[in-house]
């Protein structure tokens, strides 16, 4: 028997108000294909009766946190669901207080018309059943069943926001607004209605000073994730986006709904990285290939250190092209070495450049010890990582220097080093960016290599 023949189209009755719940509890951990084809299956009726009951068809990061909070940050991925959960959490808010002034605040009037309102997963959208919204879109005003009212305001007409009174808001795409930091200075100092004002904001990272501020202080409660998170979007859909971007800027921003911040001073920028990356399908053919080199920053201790492996191309075309991560994370020497091994017999490599400051003869001992049967190259560092990273760092500038591919902690290392000196990333060392720089100075800056000195205008 269908769906829809079981629960029939008068879902008021408590018998099937009972077996709507259990289906509600099945179809939950049924995949997406099979949620979307019940769900259509459903009367109209039977569908916008499960809109009451939200909370079991939400994922975590859309329900609202039962602490003291004052602001609720949903920074998160496209497709997440976060314009869903905003107009759910307003949704609760009027129908619990007839008395709420809440204030939808967008970049512009038009997104919160189109987006906050009668968009697809707006207000009207996810009414209940006999709940009736009055919108009166030339005065910017939304009535609500139980008395309250939302008023309609843009970051780009901010001044109005400056006087009016509310309990509540809803800012939707916080990383879009123009004006951002007045427009939020005027909403906050006319939040003084009720006794517990609220704000939810709901956006896609950007760089900008709010996202900062706003994370660092009291009373706010940053959630949310990444595209992925949300098991209601199409698998399809899913699998192409990370096969694009997956590891990118974009993607780490767009989908994983990472606030990614550029440090100041440092050799490389994330906008120099994405210019320098070969982007494309999956499967893009790399350029053909003249030498390959890896390069390997072994680790003080096993204790947590990482080993530095990475794997990089001079093409034919006389640029570098960084091929692969191998590094590894607390291991032995043993394993570390067989790492190396490995990444070598992956790409047919010539050369093994290993910095010897940890060990002189042991880091080559080790290698050998691996059956690595292939040149190993001993390096001395005589400068700081920062001084030997510039000149690299400028190979990248001069368009002489491609990443064939996305590798997240390798960039954000590199991202870390501080022109002058000084590393502000993740881990305790930047062994994945040193062991790219000793590959890459081989390659491109050594004596071997045979290549014009790189000055950058």
């Amino acid at each position: 028997m269908s769906i829809a023949a079981r629960v029939g189209d008068t879902p008021d009755d408590s018998y099937w108000e009972h077996q709507l719940f259990r289906l509600i509890e099945q179809l939950c951990h049924e995949p997406v294909e099979v949620q979307e084809r019940c769900s259509a299956a459903l009367p109209s009726r039977v569908r916008l009766f499960l809109l009451q009951f939200w909370q079991r068809w939400a994922h975590k990061g859309q329900i609202p946190d039962d602490g003291d909070w004052r602001v609720w940050l949903i920074m998160a991925g496209r497709g997440f669901g976060k314009t869903r959960a905003g107009a759910e959490w307003v949704s609760e808010v009027a129908r619990s207080d007839g008395n709420a002034r809440i204030a939808l605040v967008g970049a512009t009037a038009e997104d919160v018309h189109k987006v906050m309102i009668t968009g697809q997963s707006g207000l009207q959208a996810v009414a209940r059943q006999g709940e009736r919204l009055q919108y009166l879109p030339s005065h910017g005003l939304l009535r609500f069943a139980s008395g309250a009212l939302a008023h309609v305001y843009s970051a780009e007409c901010f001044e109005k926001l400056r006087g009016p009174e509310h309990s509540h808001a809803w800012c939707d795409e916080l990383g879009k607004w123009n004006n951002a930091d007045g427009c939020w200075d005027n909403l906050m100092l006319g939040l003084r209605l009720g006794e517990r004002q609220r704000v939810l904001v709901t956006t896609t990272p950007r760089q900008m000073r709010l996202l900062h501020r706003l994370k660092k202080e009291d009373g706010v409660v940053v959630c949310g994730g990444g595209t992925a998170r949300n098991h209601n979007l199409p698998d399809d859909f899913v699998m192409t986006v990370k096969a694009l971007y997956e590891g990118t800027r974009w993607g780490r921003q767009e989908l994983d709904g990472e606030l990614i911040e550029d440090i100041e001073g440092a050799l490389w920028s994330r906008d120099l990285i994405e210019r320098q990356r070969l982007a494309g399908a999956p499967g893009l053919p790399r350029p053909e290939m003249t030498r390959i080199v890896i390069g390997v920053d072994p680790p003080v201790s096993a204790h947590g250190d990482a080993c530095g492996i990475v794997a990089v191309g001079s093409g034919a075309d006389g640029k570098a092209y960084v091929l692969a991560d191998h590094s590894v994370s607390g291991v032995s020497p043993e394993q570390w070495a067989r790492a190396v091994a490995g990444a070598v017999e992956a790409w047919g490599a010539d050369r093994v450049v290993a910095e010897d400051n940890q060990g002189g003869n042991m880091v080559e001992s080790t290698l050998r010890a691996a059956d690595l049967a292939m040149p190993v190259k001993r390096v001395h560092a005589s400068r700081g990582k920062s001084a030997r990273a510039e000149p690299v760092a400028a190979l990248y500038e001069a368009r002489r220097a491609f990443h064939v591919g996305a590798f997240p902690e390798l960039e954000d290392q590199m991202c870390g080093l501080i022109s002058g000196g000084g590393y502000d990333g993740p881990g305790r060392s930047p062994d994945r960016a040193d062991a790219l720089v000793w590959s890459m100075t081989e390659l491109m800056l050594g004596k071997a290599a045979r290549m014009p000195r790189v000055s950058v205008l």
